[in-house]
């Protein structure tokens, strides 16, 4: 007697790849969890979200006393380019050119490393916010906000 053989891998019909499955639930057969906080909730904001509102709002209150600002682009971003020496700005500014406008960029983390509250980020935002504006516009710090150093 014969047995029949069973056919080999090669003989078989290709089949085409399978797609990977989505999951729609965990192995427990719990759905997906949602996020610990809703959006409207300070829970929710990053430190680089809170530190951008701190920059705008600092911009906003130079900016009623200095509209030409409204052309004046204010960037945020987390750390410095490499400068020799031993000081880490916090901040600095690019006059305008041909097609590019004026720039103050704040640096993050050397900000939030300097101060230990918020009160005190939002504080030091500011100045360092007064003082690009001031270097740009060719000006005292004092004359940009007469408040400044005072707080």
């Amino acid at each position: 007697m014969d047995s029949p053989v069973p056919p080999s891998p090669s003989h078989l019909p290709a089949e085409p790849p399978a797609e990977p499955r989505v999951r729609r639930r965990d192995r427990h057969g719990r759905g997906m969890r949602g996020p610990v906080a809703p959006p409207q909730v300070p829970l929710s904001t990053t430190r680089a979200d809170t530190f951008r509102d701190l920059v705008l709002d600092s911009v906003e209150r130079l900016e009623r006393r200095w509209p030409q600002l409204a052309d004046v682009e204010f960037m945020v971003l987390e750390v410095p380019p490499p400068v020799p020496g031993d000081t880490v700005p916090l901040g600095g500014s690019v006059p305008a050119e041909k097609s590019e406008p004026a720039r103050v960029v704040v640096y993050r983390r050397p900000v939030e490393l300097r101060s230990k509250s918020r009160d005190e980020r939002a504080l030091l935002v500011h100045e360092v916010v007064v003082e690009q504006v001031a270097e740009l516009l060719g000006l005292s710090p004092e004359s940009v906000d007469p408040r400044y150093g005072q707080d």
